[in-house]
């Protein structure tokens, strides 16, 4: 008998997988486990800036526009999100420099999670 855990659409699974008499084996699956999500890797430390860059819609992130260090103007895009077969470009709310880029391309994202940020 060997015991794995198994994530399906973001759902954790512990699982146990026991030897059946000459069919294989047979998996018996328990009720989901409610476990953390692992944090998404940072680019720099996650929220470093004042001005924070939400999602505004869930999604995925199709595309990093800007880099951190990099001097952006109000309206400039700095990631690009794709929802329902849309590009929804997340842009700077004011003028300033990209503090952090705390996503990377083709992650999932809430309605709300913190993007990047701005100094």
């Amino acid at each position: 008998m060997k015991n794995y855990t198994i994530t399906v659409n973001g759902n954790v699974y512990d699982v146990t997988v026991e030897e059946g008499a000459g069919s294989g084996v047979a998996p018996v699956a328990s009720a989901p486990v409610a476990k953390a999500p692992a944090a998404p890797a940072k680019k720099a430390s996650a929220g470093a800036g004042s001005i924070k860059i939400t999602a505004g819609a869930a999604g995925k992130v199709l595309k990093l526009n800007a880099s951190v260090g990099q001097a952006v103007k109000k309206g400039d895009t700095v990631i690009t999100l794709e929802s329902m077969k849309m590009e929804i470009p997340m842009v700077a709310p004011e003028d300033g420099t990209v503090a952090s880029i705390d996503v990377a391309a083709g992650d999932a994202v809430e309605a709300g999670a913190v993007l990047a940020s701005l100094n």
